[in-house]
């Protein structure tokens, strides 16, 4: 195998990648752990390729290896996509509220108004379908009789 192997002391199973664009727009892959170990491509998803390549010339488990993607963008784009990490997670919270909520208009509908499905999702704007989703209730336990495929005898 080309390249010399690290000693087995300095490799790891896990991996920093620090990812750079330069001026022709390459992104620039670099392992800060291992010495030499880059490379390159058109996109971020192409130079991890490559890194993982580069990387297995110069350790054993590089194609197990777990790397962790450390782009690195200028300080005004850091900022923006912080902004919108931020609000997808905002977003997805308030829409485990709103799941919540719905679940709980639905049940209360169709179970203590006795309004049908397609009603209640009507009311909810919803389809009948979903609705049927979010009333789901947990099964009984099934009796003895039930299970075994008997009729229960009758008093």
């Amino acid at each position: 195998m080309p390249g010399a192997k690290v000693a087995a002391e300095a490799e790891m199973s896990t991996y920093k990648v620090v990812y750079e664009r330069d001026e022709s727009g390459s992104w620039i892959a670099e392992v800060p752990s291992v010495p030499g170990c880059h490379s390159y491509g058109r996109t971020i998803e192409q130079a991890r390729e490559r890194v993982r390549e580069a990387l297995d010339l110069w350790v054993r488990d590089a194609s197990t290896a777990y790397l962790v993607d450390d782009v690195r963008l200028p300080s005004r784009l850091r900022a923006s996509v912080k902004r919108a990490h931020v609000a997808r997670k905002k977003a997805e919270q308030e829409q485990k509220r709103a799941q919540r909520t719905a679940a709980q208009a639905a049940t209360e509908l169709t179970r203590d108004w006795h309004v049908s499905l397609r009603d209640a999702g009507e009311v909810l704007g919803l389809s009948r379908q979903r609705i049927q989703q979010l009333t789901v209730r947990t099964p009984r336990k099934k009796t003895a009789a039930k299970r075994s495929g008997r009729k229960a005898a009758k008093p």
